[in-house]
């Protein structure tokens, strides 16, 4: 199956379900996974149908035989497009930059270059015995950047 013509022809019915695509991947077994995530909200089980009925309309299986998958983003999963991030502005997320270090934070802003991040720490003023809260806004490139999660509390 060709992954492209499976974005144009999809397209168009994911966003009609005020959605958008995240991924199409496709295996050599002809395995098809197509993710999605709502523009405002969380995907639901309709839209995976209305998504899946039209899979199989435009790509008959009798033409082609294929798996079909189509499933929400995903809590646990790395960021993959633009409009996942502007939706998270204003959460908190999941950084883990390239070398190890991890950051969980405020997203405050997002573009493809850049995002920017607020946090606070415990740091010890000079000349002060105790630590204190300490604000930080800081802009990282998406360079310096390995993955960026939801950040899910469970307390």
């Amino acid at each position: 199956m060709d992954k492209n013509q499976i974005i144009e022809a999809m397209t168009p019915v994911i966003e009609g379900r005020g959605c958008f695509l995240v991924e199409v991947t496709v295996s050599s077994d002809n395995d098809v996974v197509i993710s999605i995530e709502k523009e405002t909200g969380i995907v639901e089980m309709e839209d995976c149908v209305v998504v899946d009925r039209a899979m199989h309309e435009s790509f008959p299986q009798d033409d082609e035989d294929y798996s079909l998958t189509v499933t929400s983003a995903g809590l646990d999963q790395p960021f993959k497009v633009q409009k996942q991030f502007d939706k998270a502005v204003g959460t908190k997320v999941d950084v883990k930059f390239r070398g190890g270090r991890r950051l969980v934070a405020t997203l405050l802003a997002a573009n493809e270059e850049n995002i920017t991040l607020g946090y606070t720490t415990m740091e010890k003023p000079e000349g002060k015995k105790k630590k204190e809260a300490v604000t930080h806004e800081d802009t990282f490139s998406m360079e310096e950047i390995n993955t960026v999660t939801p950040w899910v509390d469970f307390e």
